[in-house]
């Protein structure tokens, strides 16, 4: 599961594998580590919340998703859901949760478990 944060915006990618592991357990969880800290991102499958959610506790970012809408996501070809969650500051945190593709162009990174990316022509 890769994250982008960029201002006040969070993105989660999942590859086929996480996005099977998450309809089948329900959560998802990923760590890094900077030696004197741990950074962790997770996805929650959460009937608490009527939409896409996120909360901050420490150092864990956890964004939640309803029980219905991660049912039609992991079980059809949908790509992705988003939602704009308002804060009480008066501003928003875009939110968006989507299925990874493979790259187009040259990358290093391993993408032998990302979806094939219906943009490319054989």
């Amino acid at each position: 599961m890769k994250i982008r944060i960029k201002g006040n915006s969070i993105r989660l990618r999942l590859t086929q594998t996480e996005v099977a592991n998450f309809a089948n357990n329900g959560y998802l969880e990923e760590h890094t580590e900077f030696g004197n800290a741990t950074f962790t991102y997770a996805l929650a499958n959460d009937a608490e919340v009527l939409n896409l959610s996120a909360k901050m506790e420490g150092a864990k970012i956890t964004m939640q998703v309803p029980p219905a809408l991660a049912k039609n996501w992991t079980s059809t070809n949908e790509v992705g859901f988003q939602h704009k969650l308002s804060l009480n500051n008066g501003k928003e945190l875009f939110l968006l949760v989507e299925k990874d593709f493979v790259c187009l162009d040259n990358t290093f990174e391993d993408q032998s478990d990302n979806y094939p990316n219906p943009n490319a022509h054989c």
